[in-house]
C-alpha cells in the first residue's frame, strides 16, 4: 500500500474517476436546468407546476379540493416530495390566474406565508379550464415510475409565461422573467397576428412606479428601476401606498430602520397599517424636508429596487436565451397551431357525427333494417345492408366501413319506432352548418386566432387592469440624496475627515460626499470622504463636490524647474475616485504660482494678476499685467497659454480700487491677497503664491516707451 494519502483507486486510474465525476455533474446540471428550474417555452411552466395543474384537472369536479389532497395526488407524477409541490402550488395560487383559492393563502404585500395545506383549498379557475387543457392535442409521456401518464407540455393557448413571470436558479444560469399585464399581452398578440409592431413592459401585482428606459426587451442586458408610490399630501407624513416588485412591507420597513440607524434619514417613527393594500406611514422628524426625505428613501431603502431580468426558456430540450417579444411570438404561433389542431379534431368529429346521422336516416327511412329479418346469416346481412346503402353514400366524405354497418345494426327497435325524420334533418343541417363554419375557421386561421384572443379579453380582461405606472426617474445617486449632517475638518498634520475634531472647519458634508483636493504640485484627486484620511500639508484647495457644481479653475504654473510659465482656465471634468490627475505637465520641479476657484466663467474671466519677473533691471522692475479673460475654458489636461518664457519671481492678484487724487498717474491698481490658505515651501525652496502676500505699494503706470521685449513677454 502506498504511503501517499491519495486513495488507491485514484492512484490507479485518476482519469477514469475524473471522467466519472464530470459525467455525473453534467447529468445533474442538465437535470436541474431541464426538469426543475427553467420554464418551458410552450406552456411557460416548470415541471412541478405542470404536474400540479395536470393533477388538479384529473381531480376537478367543480368543487374545492384540500391542498393537501392535491399535493398527495401530484406526488404520483413529481419525484421530489411534498414540500416543493406545496410551495409551488401556493405560488401559483397567489398569482390568481390559474387557481381559484379559498382560505389563508398568505399575503404577497407583507410576505406572510399561507396556512398549512390541510386548512386551505383550491380548484381550477374558469380561465385555466378554457385555456390550459386540450387532451386531444396533448402529447403524453410516462411518469417517473412508469405507472401513470403526464403531459410533455400543456397546450396553453395564451402567453402564460409572460403573464405570470418566472424565477429559477439552475446550474450556471439563472432565469428572471417579469410578469406582464393580461390585456397588454392580448393586445400585443393581436398586433403580431396582424403584422404590426408592438412593445411590452412589465406589470407587477404590488403596483408602484417603473422606469423601463433600460428594459431592452427583457434580455440579459436589461435593467429596470422599480419604486414605491409615495403620497406626500399629508403634512409631516410620507405615506407608502404601493411597494416595488420583489419587496414586502416588512423588508421595506426594515430597510428604512437601517437607514435611520446610519443617519441617512430623519424619521420620527414608522407606522404599518397594511392589510389588503400597502399602507406605511413615515412620520418625519422635526426639521426634516419632505422632498429630501423622499429622495433619501429612494436612495437608501428598498423604496427603489434595481431589477435585471434575464429570459431563459427550454426549447427543443435546450436552454435558450431570448427576449420578451420573441417569447410572445413563439407563444402566439403555438396558440394558432393548437387552435388549428383543435379545429381539425373538431372537424373530424363533426364529419363522423354527420355520417352516422346520415346513415341512420337512410337506414331507417328506407327500411333497410328489414334485411335483418330476411337474411339467413349475419355475414349475409352485413353484405346486403352495404349493398343497399351504396346508392345513397356516393358523395360521402369517406367510404362506409363494416364498423359503420355493425353500428347501424345495433340501433334499438325503440329508437326506430320513435324516429322523426324532421328532427333528423334538423340535426343533420346543424352539423353541416357547423362543419362549414369549422372549415371556414381553418381557412382563415389568423382571423380565428385574433377572435380567440379578443374573446379572452372580453371574458377576463376586466379583472386585470394595469397596476404599475410607467414613469421616467431622474438619476438620483446615494451621494446626492445623503443628508449633510457631518462637518469636514482639516488639521495641521495634513489629515481631513468628519472625525477630525481638532482641525479647521472646511464645510458641511455627508458620509457619502466626494472631496476634491489639489496640492501645490498641481496634483488633483477626488476621494470619498471618510472619518479620517490623509490629504497632505501642502494643499492649494480642498472642497466638497456636490451635484450641479460647475467650478471654473484659474491656474498659472511653471513647467519644470526652469521651464515656461503657462496660464489656463479649466473645469473639473470626469474623474475616477482615488486616482491622481496632473494639472501641470508633471515635469519634475514644476511649480504652481497662482490658483483660484470660481463659481462661473464670468467670475473667472474677471480675474487679473500681475506677474513679477526675476533679475530685471532696476528701471524695468515693474509687473506684467495678465487678464484671464483672454483664455478659453477648456479641459483640465490642457497645456495652457504661455505667460512668459522668463523666470517668474511671484504673481499677485490685481484688485481694482477707486482713483486717488493724491496718487501719481491714472489707473493705479493695488495688489490684494485672496483669503489665506496655509502652504509650505516646495522642494526648490520657493513658496507657491496662489495666496501671495499683499503689496500695498502702488504700481506706477507702465512707461509707454518700454517694449514687450524689454518686459520679457517675448
Amino acid at each position: 500500500m502506498s504511503n501517499d494519502s491519495t486513495p488507491i483507486y485514484l492512484q490507479e486510474n485518476p482519469s477514469k474517476i475524473q471522467r466519472m465525476f464530470g459525467d455525473y455533474y453534467l447529468e445533474y446540471a442538465s437535470y436541474v436546468i431541464l426538469e426543475r428550474a427553467v420554464p418551458h417555452i410552450v406552456d411557460g411552466l416548470k415541471p412541478v407546476q405542470r404536474r400540479i395543474l395536470h393533477s388538479m384537472e384529473r381531480m376537478d369536479d367543480g368543487r374545492y379540493n384540500k391542498v393537501a389532497n392535491i399535493v398527495g395526488d401530484t406526488m404520483k407524477y413529481h419525484p421530489h416530495g411534498d414540500a416543493s409541490i406545496g410551495s409551488a402550488l401556493v405560488s401559483l395560487g397567489q398569482k390568481g390566474l390559474l387557481i381559484d383559492t379559498q382560505g389563508n393563502w398568505g399575503n404577497i404585500l407583507t410576505g406572510d406565508s399561507a396556512a398549512a395545506a390541510r386548512y386551505i383549498e383550491a380548484r381550477l379557475s374558469a380561465f385555466a379550464k378554457e385555456v390550459v387543457y386540450s387532451p386531444k392535442v396533448t402529447e403524453w409521456k410516462l411518469s417517473y415510475d412508469g405507472r401513470n401518464k403526464e403531459p410533455i407540455a400543456l397546450p396553453v393557448k395564451f402567453p402564460l409565461l409572460l403573464a405570470q413571470g418566472a424565477l429559477g436558479i439552475a446550474v450556471g444560469m439563472n432565469c428572471l422573467i417579469l410578469p406582464h399585464n393580461f390585456n397588454e399581452l392580448i393586445e400585443a398578440a393581436i398586433h403580431y397576428l396582424r403584422g404590426e409592431e408592438f412593445t411590452l413592459y412589465p406589470d407587477f401585482p404590488t403596483g408602484g412606479l417603473l422606469d423601463v428606459s433600460g428594459y431592452n426587451d427583457g434580455t440579459g442586458n436589461s435593467r429596470l428601476r422599480s419604486r414605491a408610490r409615495l403620497d406626500t399630501s399629508q403634512k409631516r407624513i410620507i405615506r407608502i401606498t404601493e411597494i416595488p416588485h420583489g419587496t414586502t412591507t416588512d423588508s421595506l420597513i426594515e430597510s428604512i430602520e437601517k437607514a435611520m440607524e446610519k443617519g441617512k434619514l430623519k424619521v420620527a417613527r414608522i407606522e404599518d397599517n397594511t392589510a389588503a393594500e400597502a399602507d406605511i406611514l413615515v412620520h418625519l422628524a422635526p426639521g426634516a424636508d419632505v422632498e429630501k426625505t423622499c429622495n433619501a428613501l429612494y436612495a437608501f431603502t428598498d423604496c427603489q429596487k434595481s431589477i435585471s431580468p434575464r429570459a431563459v426558456v427550454i426549447m427543443d430540450r435546450k436552454p435558450v436565451f431570448m427576449g420578451v417579444s420573441e417569447i410572445l411570438k413563439h407563444n402566439v404561433d403555438f396558440t394558432r397551431e393548437t387552435l388549428r389542431q383543435e379545429l381539425e379534431v373538431r372537424l373530424h368529429e363533426l364529419q363522423e357525427s354527420w355520417m352516422l346521422a346520415s346513415l341512420e336516416k337512410i337506414f331507417i327511412e328506407n327500411r333497410i333494417y328489414k334485411v335483418l329479418e330476411e337474411s339467413d346469416s349475419w355475414e349475409q346481412s352485413i353484405q346486403e345492408i352495404g349493398e343497399r346503402l351504396a346508392p345513397f353514400v356516393v358523395d360521402f366524405w369517406r367510404p362506409v366501413t363494416r364498423d359503420d354497418i355493425v353500428r347501424l345494426t345495433e340501433i334499438r327497435i325503440k329508437k326506430i319506432a320513435k324516429y322523426e325524420i324532421h328532427d333528423a334533418l334538423k340535426h343533420i343541417a346543424g352539423l353541416e352548418a357547423e362543419i362549414e363554419q369549422t372549415r371556414k375557421n381553418l381557412a382563415q386561421l389568423t382571423r380565428y386566432t385574433i377572435r380567440w384572443f379578443e374573446n379572452l379579453r372580453k371574458k377576463y380582461g376586466a379583472a386585470w387592469p394595469r397596476k404599475t405606472e410607467l414613469a421616467t426617474f431622474d438619476t438620483m445617486t446615494r451621494a446626492e440624496a445623503a443628508v449633510e449632517n457631518e462637518t469636514l475638518y482639516i488639521d495641521e498634520e495634513g489629515f481631513a475627515g468628519y472625525g477630525v475634531r481638532k482641525g479647521e472647519v472646511v464645510e458641511k458634508c455627508s458620509t457619502l460626499s466626494d472631496i476634491l483636493t489639489i496640492d501645490n504640485q498641481g496634483v488633483m484627486m477626488v476621494r470619498r470622504v471618510q472619518e479620517k484620511f490623509y490629504v497632505g500639508k501642502k494643499l492649494l484647495d480642498i472642497r466638497v463636490l456636490r451635484p450641479g457644481d460647475d467650478w471654473v479653475f484659474n491656474m498659472i504654473y511653471r513647467d519644470g524647474k526652469d521651464g515656461i510659465t503657462y496660464a489656463k482656465r479649466f473645469r473639473l471634468g470626469g474623474f475616477t475616485r482615488d486616482k491622481e490627475y496632473q494639472l501641470t505637465q508633471g515635469t519634475k520641479g514644476s511649480r504652481v504660482f497662482f490658483f483660484t476657484v470660481h463659481a462661473s466663467e464670468e467670475e473667472s474671466a474677471a480675474m487679473s494678476v500681475n506677474v513679477y519677473l526675476k533679475n530685471q533691471f532696476k528701471r524695468l522692475r515693474r509687473p506684467i499685467p495678465f487678464d484671464f479673460e483672454r483664455l478659453r475654458v477648456k479641459g483640465r489636461q490642457v497645456l495652457g497659454n504661455i505667460v512668459t518664457k522668463n523666470p517668474v519671481e511671484r504673481i499677485a492678484r490685481i484688485m481694482p480700487t477707486a482713483p486717488d487724487p493724491d496718487a501719481p498717474g491714472e489707473g493705479v491698481v493695488a495688489i490684494m491677497p485672496p483669503p489665506p490658505v496655509p502652504v509650505e515651501p516646495s522642494a526648490d525652496g520657493e513658496t507657491p503664491v496662489s495666496i501671495p502676500p499683499a503689496d500695498p505699494t502702488p504700481i506706477p503706470e507702465v512707461d509707454p516707451n518700454v517694449t514687450q521685449m524689454d518686459l520679457g513677454l517675448i
